[in-house]
């Protein structure tokens, strides 16, 4: 079973290389086709290779995206089958953290609460490999306060790393309202995305959006995620019509705030020999250091958060 496990595993990494190598073809013949259509001169270093980039322009089919993406892979089974979360927190959880997790829990269809207990990282990921969970959320806390949550997408990654800000729950929610909120819908909700719009932005949408199954069209349930200067902000809603015409919104919590700092290609329990993707440094923290560096990064196709003025951000 493991040297299988490993098998894939290479595989899996293999079809990854393949796909960058044809990224960067087709980055090539793409920049031909402009410059001949356009009539203009051919860039200095697409001369060498024009000739051969030319024939091969004449067998690309029209209308055709021309590459096949990792994510084909990762998420093979997205939208035909719904997916299966497990859901769990550090050693030793507080009664707050406890909370969390169970209302991100209830968050995300099909989702299942394990006690940690003792149980090591390297266990939980064979468990959840053999009962065919597609992704581990694991919650983290400092000092009695959600910190950190980590997203294993699973047989073979990616794993996304999200800091958490600005956490109000539900049970904040009751505390603070004369009325309570009442049970939470478990419907399968419309999902909300705005400003994801670089090739980080759209990495980090595809393994949120793949934790939720299709919903059906007249689902009253809402859950936004919106992009704002480095970080996500995360809403849930459910909503009714008033008269026919006016749509009435209501809050239903959690509400936080998440920033992605770290994205390795590997489970979560590879992290110290697994690839990584992306991760944020402390020197991208400016748009025009960012925008210098991003001509220079290590893994290209791949950049950094947030901000639409250069190819760093989401």
């Amino acid at each position: 079973m493991l040297r299988r496990q490993a098998r894939l595993r290479r595989e899996y990494l293999y079809r990854k290389s393949v796909e960058e190598q044809k990224r960067v073809i087709q980055d090539k013949k793409n920049r031909l086709k402009k410059s001949l259509e356009d009539m203009t001169p051919i860039p200095t270093d697409l001369q060498k290779d024009a000739v051969e980039l030319e024939k091969q322009l004449k067998y690309d089919d029209e209308g055709g995206e021309g590459l096949t993406s990792h994510q084909d892979d990762e998420y093979r089974w997205a939208g035909v089958s719904d997916p299966k979360i497990m859901v769990t927190t550090s050693r030793d959880p507080s009664s707050r953290l406890k909370n969390f997790a169970a209302e991100v829990k209830l968050l995300f269809p099909n989702a299942q609460r394990l006690n940690r207990g003792g149980y090591e990282i390297t266990e939980l990921v064979k468990a959840c490999v053999a009962n065919e969970v597609t992704d581990l959320i694991l919650l983290h806390e400092t000092r009695g306060e959600p910190d950190q949550i980590v997203v294993c997408h699973l047989p073979h990654g990616p794993t996304t790393y999200f800091s958490i800000l600005n956490t109000v729950m539900r049970h904040d929610f009751d505390k603070n309202q004369k009325e309570k909120l009442g049970h939470m819908s478990e419907a399968y909700p419309h999902l909300i995305f705005h400003n994801f719009t670089t090739k980080l932005g759209k990495r980090a949408m595809a393994v949120l959006k793949h934790l939720f199954p299709v919903p059906k069209e007249d689902t009253r349930r809402i859950m936004t995620f919106v992009n704002e200067k480095d970080y996500i902000s995360f809403r849930h809603h459910t909503y009714k019509m008033v008269d026919g015409r006016h749509v009435e919104l209501t809050e239903a919590g959690p509400r936080f705030e998440l920033k992605l700092y770290k994205i390795i290609l590997g489970t979560v329990d590879q992290e110290s020999v697994a690839d990584t993707e992306w991760v944020f440094r402390p020197y991208m923290n400016t748009a025009r250091k960012r925008q210098s560096l991003s001509d220079k990064e290590a893994f290209p196709g791949v950049s950094t958060v947030f901000d639409n003025t250069t190819s760093d951000s989401l």
